[in-house]
């Protein structure tokens, strides 16, 4: 998720999956997949810094778990109270 600023509103936090298209009009408009827009205090050169870091973070996440082997759960036996 990216976390934006509505136009004299609130930040919120967006999927950068979602964004179909980004105007610049003098404001800018982000547009979802289902029609949705959202008009934000960011610039699209912003905007775009934020999707890149975003999918950076997730391609260095895999790459991560690709090198790590994932280490086996810990499992804890608890003795039952003898009655």
């Amino acid at each position: 998720m990216i976390l934006l600023t509505r136009l004299n509103g609130p930040p919120f936090a967006l999927n950068p999956d979602l964004i179909e298209r980004v105007e610049q009009t003098p404001d800018t408009v982000v547009t979802l997949i289902g029609g949705n827009k959202y008009v934000v205090s960011e610039s699209i050169d912003d905007l775009l810094d934020l999707v890149r870091e975003y999918r950076g973070l997730v391609v260095a996440s895999v790459h991560r778990f690709e090198i790590e082997p994932a280490s086996p759960p810990r499992l804890r036996v608890i003795p039952l109270p003898a009655d």
